[in-house]
């Protein structure tokens, strides 16, 4: 069976629009360079060669890489996910137990989690906890810096789809 990969809409179209860039413009552009690196002789000592053939090799496995994710994908309108329950797309604002500091992250894949911006992966140990969550619910979870532990103090529909 195909393990599937959430995303958002706007993830999905960022992850076709690098591959579109890696295909028709870097493909090229490092092609031209190991022609040009070609002539300049021997290559068993030709540095710029070298660099572009690496180059190369960086740029298709990248290449293969979102073709991969991309075909795996499931496409979420996270516009259209409802917020009485904590799902792929919500925004759950979290109240630190110990802290009393509140937090609050977007679920989204791992393909777009990023912690500074205010989003995490639902495959992530913390997004995992907080999926199926109600307001008022508590989570535990298993952080870097050890057991965390939160309440669930607001869900909203996610921001962008």
């Amino acid at each position: 069976m195909i393990e599937r990969i959430p995303m958002s809409k706007q993830g999905h179209l960022k992850l076709k629009g690098e591959l579109e860039q890696l295909e028709k413009v870097e493909r090229h552009t490092v092609v031209k360079a190991i022609e040009i690196a070609r002539e300049h002789g021997d290559l068993k000592e030709n540095a710029e060669y070298h660099a572009a053939k690496e180059r190369q090799g960086m740029i298709e496995g990248r290449i293969m890489e979102l073709k991969d994710k991309l075909g795996r994908s499931e496409v979420i309108d996270c516009k259209k996910v409802t917020a009485d329950r904590a799902v792929f797309g919500t925004i759950v604002t979290l109240m630190d137990m110990d802290t009393d500091e509140e937090v609050c992250y977007q679920l989204l894949g791992p393909e777009e989690s990023d912690v500074k911006k205010g989003s995490i992966s639902v495959l992530a140990p913390l997004g995992r906890s907080i999926l199926g969550k109600e307001v008022g619910d508590e989570v535990a979870a298993k952080t870097p810096g050890g057991m965390r532990e939160f309440e669930v103090i607001e869900i909203e529909s996610g921001t962008f789809s």
